[in-house]
């Protein structure tokens, strides 16, 4: 009997994927909730698991394909599996009797380990031998995350040497000596076409909707990192033993935002035609890097959360970006997002605001700079910040003073706590 193979039913604010990727060829038998194709959208990637084993018969829209929402795109064939089956349960009759002699004095095979599908997919394209992870799941059960640290831990056990490191070298250069004296008539100048990934078009196309959108400005001013890194280095062990996470620069970033969101509402505000939609909740988006590309994710209702549940959440996006198992409802909305390009070392920079928000705040490197504090040149760890704004809403005035808010509790983090 044939099933279909069905796209999975997009929400509302995706309209189309496209098929990255079949996991199984025709022909080939796999099981119930192994991921048969995943289909990226401008958003994230969904996987189109198993509904039951079988045997893909037939794959009726290939790889590239622009496909939507509930559409048939293959079929698989239950009736093979099932002959198999009964094929195998004959040959294993036939043999338990042997078998039975000799386990007697065996011992007990262990049981067999739980994945989740995401987990499974990783677990045959790197031949893992599953039985030597430990799952942290519900109810024991292997997730995907369990896979990335079992094979993490694997490539750290398996560094290479100094005298391998020396090899390496010594390889490269000689490689290096060969291609340069290559006469000019044999030298090779490559081009690589690709298309954009979806992601990619989609903040190719954010982007330029916020600046054909928006009346967008950044005012800056610059941060003494100081007391916010001497009271990291006093309870940064404390923090981490007490709460399992470290102590960031992000969450302080995060509690001073709201607090001047709270202050300056414009900030927090949007426009929606000739109307302001003034927002009474904070729900601040974080920019992270991932393979795919940029991603926002969304601390929802952020005010409500602590340093540590803050940081949490930071980590736990970073890794789901990493994954690209964010969900379409972690990334949509947000009234106000922060970004952090000094992680990759810019000093300044202009953000974009995400539309339809109003405002973004960017932070960059900390940086050792000479300023004057009492009439005297000291060093000071010093970090540029820059607001993007929507002039359309809000002032420069406005503008000014929320990044000086903000500057003033970073610089006096004790504020934070007592919200003055």
């Amino acid at each position: 009997m044939l099933v279909e193979i069905k796209v999975p039913v997009f929400p509302e604010s995706v309209s189309d994927g496209t098929i990255v990727k079949w996991n199984v060829k025709v022909g080939e038998a796999f099981e119930c909730d192994d991921v048969l194709a995943e289909i990226e959208t401008d958003k994230v990637v969904f996987e189109v698991p198993a509904i039951e084993d079988g045997v893909l018969a037939e794959i009726l829209e290939q790889e590239g394909a622009t496909v939507f929402s509930d559409q048939l795109i293959g079929k698989i064939n239950i009736e093979q599996i099932e002959q198999k089956k009964v094929v195998n349960q004959d040959v294993t009759q036939s043999a338990s009797s042997e078998s039975k002699v000799t386990s007697i004095h065996a011992k007990q095979s262990p049981q067999e380990k739980i994945l989740t599908p995401s987990a499974n997919k990783l677990v045959k394209e790197n031949n893992i031998d599953v039985n030597q992870i430990k799952g942290t799941g519900k109810g024991d059960r292997v997730i995907k995350e369990d896979i990335i640290h079992h094979m993490n831990k694997s490539k750290e056990k398996s560094k290479p040497s100094s005298n391998d490191s020396r090899n390496s070298k010594l390889e490269k250069n000689n490689n290096t000596v060969s291609q340069n004296s290559l006469p000019p008539e044999q030298s090779v100048r490559v081009e690589k076409r690709v298309p954009m990934t979806r992601l990619r078009a989609r903040i190719a196309e954010r982007l330029l909707e916020s600046q054909h959108t928006a009346a967008i400005l950044t005012t800056f001013n610059e941060i003494n990192m100081a007391p916010v890194m001497e009271l990291r280095r006093k309870y940064r062990d404390a923090f981490e033993k007490q709460h399992g996470v470290r102590l960031g620069f992000m969450s302080f970033f995060i509690k001073a935002s709201i607090e001047a969101l709270k202050r300056f509402p414009d900030v927090n505000a949007s426009v929606e035609d000739k109307d302001i939609l003034y927002h009474g909740y904070y729900d601040i988006g974080i920019a992270v890097g991932s393979p795919r590309g940029l991603v926002v994710p969304i601390i929802r209702d952020a005010d409500q959360f602590g340093f540590a549940d803050t940081e949490k959440k930071i980590v736990e996006f970073g890794q789901k970006a990493k994954d690209g198992s964010l969900s379409i409802d972690e990334i949509t909305g947000g009234t106000f997002s922060i970004t952090n390009g000094g992680v990759f070392g810019s000093l300044l920079s202009t953000p974009i605001i995400n539309p339809p928000q109003s405002g973004i705040l960017g932070l960059h490197k900390i940086d050792k700079r000479p300023v004057v504090v009492d009439d005297e040149i000291v060093i000071r760890p010093m970090m540029y910040v820059a607001l993007s704004y929507d002039h359309r809403l809000i002032d420069g005035r406005g503008a000014v003073q929320f990044l000086v808010t903000i500057k003033e509790l970073i610089e006096d983090p004790s504020r934070l706590l007592l919200e003055v």
